[in-house]
């Protein structure tokens, strides 16, 4: 059995239960812990009944520690403090031997068995972002999938990452540190049987694809050597519900064909899939938009101030609205 949790609000409800759908296609043999951000996140998962799902009610998982931060950060801030501390909860709370965290916005084409076969005996395993831009940028490291052991180092390693984002996690670059992900750059030196997951399968994402060489059936090519890709991480996209028609906007990134035939067209399809599932809405069509000015001038800007710490201290104040207001936009789902 793989165990597994997430978080999400009701700005990401669709993308969570995407998420969901996409472990029911190809793992037969999984439970997903789900944090529920919110009260309305909380009523709508507890009423689809999820089978292999355990809905946790926010209030019920906060702490005392927790607390005392929540009214110092956003909101994306205070979800990525939650992360490492919804992990530990859910091992302790469930008697767990082990359990995964997955970001709420990636989205399953393959059995994950090769990752665990890979990680075998080690007490805890990350992902590489597999760019030397984002390496540089938020760490090596991509709080995507992650996974402990419940065994004297998986804990002792899990402890220390949820102690330190409780005392220091926000959307800025501070002394070596970036929101809740700059922490797993230390766990290779810090603790013992950490795995770091050479499967490029794994964690294909939309600032590394270019990396690949796609063909049919969610395959691909890097350096020689064929993958199969396990998860995509559906990073910096927005999909809005318009004249029951779901279309799908990418923020940050242009796509190719063979990327938008092979990963984000299934994507689409599958919210299509959740809509009809779990709520009874039959979409009329799918499509991908292609980025507008607006989009390509705030990735022109987001480079820009990348280059510099201060400027992109600035940036963050800047576009605060990112993490506070943007998914809250009355088009999105």
């Amino acid at each position: 059995m793989y165990y597994y949790c997430t978080l999400f609000d009701s700005n990401y409800l669709y993308k969570g239960l995407a998420l969901y759908k996409s472990l029911l296609s190809v793992c037969d043999n999984f439970h997903l812990y789900i944090l529920a951000c919110d009260e309305n996140c909380e009523v709508v998962l507890k009423s689809l009944k999820l089978e292999y799902a355990t809905i946790i009610p926010m209030p019920s998982f906060e702490t005392d520690e927790l607390l005392n931060v929540k009214k110092h950060r956003n909101n994306a801030e205070y979800y990525w403090t939650c992360g490492p501390s919804f992990i530990y909860y859910c091992i302790n709370q469930f008697n767990l031997d082990h359990c995964t965290y997955l970001d709420s916005d990636l989205m399953f084409f393959s059995s994950p068995y090769p990752l665990y076969e890979e990680i075998g005996e080690n007490s805890a395993a990350i992902t590489e972002h597999f760019t030397k831009k984002q390496d540089e940028l938020v760490g090596k490291f991509c709080v995507q999938f992650v996974y402990f052991k419940n065994d004297e180092d998986g804990m002792k390693a899990l402890t220390w990452w949820k102690n330190q984002c409780i005392e220091w996690c926000f959307a800025r670059f501070e002394d070596g540190k970036y929101g809740d992900q700059k922490y797993l750059d230390y766990f290779p030196e810090k603790f013992n049987n950490v795995h770091i997951i050479e499967n490029r399968g794994c964690g294909v994402a939309p600032w590394n694809f270019k990396q690949y060489k796609f063909f049919s059936n969610q395959k691909f090519v890097f350096r020689n050597k064929k993958y199969k890709i396990i998860f995509f991480h559906f990073h910096g996209i927005r999909i809005d519900l318009i004249s029951n028609k779901l279309i799908l906007k990418t923020i940050t990134y242009d796509l190719n064909e063979q990327v938008k035939t092979n990963i984000f067209l299934p994507y689409l399809q599958l919210f299509k899939e959740v809509h009809s599932i779990y709520f009874n809405r039959l979409i009329e069509d799918i499509h991908i938009e292609k980025r507008n000015f607006l989009a390509i001038l705030y990735s022109f800007i987001k480079r820009i101030f990348r280059k510099n710490k201060i400027a992109m201290f600035i940036y963050f104040k800047l576009f605060n609205i990112r993490y506070n207001g943007y998914e809250k936009s009355k088009k999105d789902l």
